[in-house]
């Protein structure tokens, strides 16, 4: 037959998932660059933009889990996934690979050249700046993470014993665990004896572990919803890259915690500057 699949390999049908996306990030990015102009209208296509987005992500995610539902995922076709996942991950590492350069940049080399020296005063800490205790909050949220980690494991494997309940057991502990480390650190923050703006410790702090935060947000969604599908009864012990991905992502997030921790945390907290535990 002149139509029959003779390979491995997945022909996407025509989508119009990419054009709308592309046009989405672009009024998205438009009305964020104007909003901060204060143009009048600039909020009005930023959010537009952003509807567009999370719209495609919802449409174009469910395609493709109607097209491993319904065989497309070859073991070839999922080779490549992982790929793709693999990718994903090294591409995220180098993001935190520049918060964590900027941050030992300065504490380094607080007497480096004129910027970074002007930047920080000579010290780092620069003075006036009480860090906070890494053996109290962060300290929580590192055990925290690890046994999401621990919980996550365990659902991984009911799954590929086919113990359905076990897995959906195991994503429940590790979805609640992840709203508890948000909320952990949402509280830090607002105890924080430093604010975001107005000095380079701040900067380099936040930007470091609120962006690892906004990773744990969008990996506990990503968890969420592998238990819905779980539910829906999508995973099988020999097909369920959805939730591995997940999994890789999750872990993904949990090893940079311990950098962060081990290095803005506890590393620098032996420079000298007062520490708070409130």
């Amino acid at each position: 037959m002149a139509a029959a699949k003779n390979h491995d390999y997945h022909i996407i049908d025509p989508s119009p998932w990419p054009i709308i996306a592309a046009f989405s990030a672009f009024a998205a990015a438009l009305g964020g660059i104007f909003w901060m102009r204060d143009a009048s209208w600039a909020p009005w296509v930023f959010g537009l933009g952003i509807a567009g987005i999370l719209y495609t992500m919802y449409a174009w995610w469910t395609d493709v889990v109607q097209e491993a539902e319904t065989g497309h995922h070859t073991p070839v076709v999922q080779l490549h996934h992982r790929y793709g996942v693999i990718l994903f991950i090294a591409s995220e590492v180098m993001f935190f690979v520049a918060w964590f350069w900027a941050y030992f940049n300065f504490s380094l080399f607080p007497e480096g050249y004129e910027a970074i020296s002007t930047a920080t005063g000579g010290v780092w800490p620069p003075k006036d700046i009480e860090i906070l205790d890494p053996f109290l909050y962060p300290l929580l949220n590192t055990l925290i993470l690890l046994l999401s980690g621990t919980t996550l494991t365990w659902a991984h494997h009911a799954l590929i014993h086919g113990d359905r309940q076990g897995l959906k057991n195991g994503l429940i502990c590790t979805i609640v665990l992840g709203v508890i480390f948000s909320g952990v650190q949402v509280y830090e923050y607002m105890h924080a004896a430093f604010a975001f703006s107005g000095h380079v410790y701040g900067a380099t702090f936040y930007m470091a572990t609120g962006f690892h935060g906004f990773h744990v947000f969008v990996g506990t969604i990503f968890l969420i919803v592998c238990l819905f599908r779980a539910n829906a009864g999508h995973f099988k012990p020999n097909h369920h890259f959805g939730f591995e991905a997940a999994a890789w992502y999750w872990h993904f997030v949990d090893v940079v915690w311990l950098f962060l921790f081990l290095a803005i945390y506890v590393w620098g907290s032996n420079f000298g500057a007062a520490v708070i535990g409130h």
